[in-house]
């Protein structure tokens, strides 16, 4: 067995997990997307301010908002998913003990990304997306679904890690076909395995 071979054998599983856990995620997307076109149009201009923060020139505006609601909605949305067919879980008794990890996770993101998101979208960053092509004039030139995009594929691979190392690790301790194979055969003492 070549070695390329080998290390595509151990790793099959977690590119399976990883596949789809990045469906569940691309789903997720669509329904975080969603949910921003709604309250971006239907509540108050996206840029406007909600509360200032005391001695700073910050301020809370409505994209923060808006992209916390939109991620609390795509959260619970994808925890479901991921928890069914990424790692299945089927203990109901556990889907709050589970779902508070995923949250926290994603919580951790999300303050990540609403850092980036006001890095994208304030006038006054060096990052800022440009207003000159994205000037908010249609729905693919908003640089607010620009910036939510970017946070996206910015905070996904870490939330990828995390959940699974410790959101689902409960679940793979309880059904040893959805393991690490690697670590499975570590801690199982497979002679064949150490040898090589």
């Amino acid at each position: 067995m070549s070695v390329v071979a080998r290390i595509l054998g151990r790793h099959a599983h977690n590119l399976v997990l990883l596949t789809r856990f990045g469906l569940v995620g691309a789903s997720g997307v669509v329904v975080n997307l969603l949910v921003l076109v709604a309250l971006r149009r239907l509540g108050p201009h996206f840029e406007d301010v909600v509360v200032g923060l005391p001695a700073s020139e910050f301020n809370v505006r409505w994209y923060h908002l808006y992209s916390t609601i939109a991620f609390l909605v795509a959260n619970l949305w994808n925890f479901q998913l991921n928890r069914s067919w990424t790692f299945r879980s089927v203990d109901h008794s556990r889907w709050w003990r589970e779902y508070w990890p995923f949250l926290t996770v994603g919580l951790a993101g999300q303050a990540l990304g609403l850092v980036l998101l006001t890095v994208l979208l304030h006038p006054g960053s060096p990052l800022a997306l440009p207003r000159s092509v994205l000037d908010d004039t249609s729905g693919l030139r908003s640089r607010l679904y620009w910036g939510q995009l970017t946070v996206i594929a910015v905070v996904t691979p870490l939330g990828f890690v995390l959940n699974k190392l410790w959101t689902f690790g409960a679940v793979r301790a309880h059904h040893r076909e959805l393991g690490d194979p690697v670590r499975t055969h570590d801690l199982t003492g497979d002679p064949d395995e150490r040898a090589r």
